[in-house]
């Protein structure tokens, strides 16, 4: 397998693609080439490891701050409030969960 020469889709610059590169991506089995330069790919990991001291450690995910529709209470939720749908602090989801009616469920056909 001979070095490929290769456009980044980021800054437009040429490089390389190594032979022991592809190897190494066979081996991995990935089935893309990669877009981006070693440079702009570099510049890319460390934007998202600055985006990580943004992000709560509720999975990993961001936390968009909320006030609780049931007690006032201000609170931040796993997800960016909708204008006209209640959104609840913990405390308050519980109840609200446990007081909710279950569905009939899975069942089995026999």
């Amino acid at each position: 397998m001979p070095d490929k020469l290769l456009v980044c889709r980021d800054c437009g610059s040429e490089f390389v693609f190594t032979e022991d590169e592809q190897n190494f991506f066979a081996e991995k089995g990935f089935s893309h080439e990669p877009s981006r330069c070693p440079e702009c790919r570099a510049a890319r990991k460390a934007a998202r490891r600055e985006g990580e001291g943004r992000q709560s450690s509720f999975g990993g995910r961001e936390m968009f701050p909320a006030v609780c529709s049931r007690c006032g209470a201000e609170t931040q939720v796993p997800f960016r409030p909708t204008t006209g749908k209640p959104v609840y602090c913990s405390r308050c989801y519980e109840q609200v969960r446990q007081s909710a009616p279950r569905s009939g469920g899975y069942r089995s056909r026999r």
